[in-house]
Order: structure tokens, then sequence, then C-alpha cells
């Protein structure tokens, strides 16, 4: 578990690298990488939407 968590970890780390060099004009590989980033972003974004976002409420208990 600790190996799957540290491997999404340095993804996630490489992915916000690629899209801050993208920014800076890095090469067309960086862009490609920033905007799958973004993308499964976007979608984890929805996602907690979809869920009620479960913060400041009262944890879904009714």
């Amino acid at each position: 578990m600790v190996l799957v968590l540290s491997g999404v970890l340095v993804l996630v780390v490489f992915g916000c690298a690629c899209v801050v060099w993208s920014r800076l004009g890095g090469p067309p590989w960086t862009r490609k990488v920033a905007a799958g980033t973004l993308a499964a972003g976007a979608v984890v974004r929805a996602l907690g939407k979809n869920r009620g976002g479960g913060r400041g409420g009262d944890g879904g208990a009714e």
C-alpha cells in the first residue's frame, strides 16, 4: 500500500512540475503531460462534487 501511495505521489508531483514547466515554455511533451494532469484534476473535482464534498456538512448522517 505504501508503494502504491508513493507512486501516486510521484505522479502528482511530476504532473504539477510539468504544468509549471509548460507555462514557462518547456518542451512540447510537457504541454501534453500538463493537459493530462489538468484533465485528471477536473475529473477528481467533478467526482468530489458528485459525492457532495463531505466538508463542513454533517458527514451524510440523516
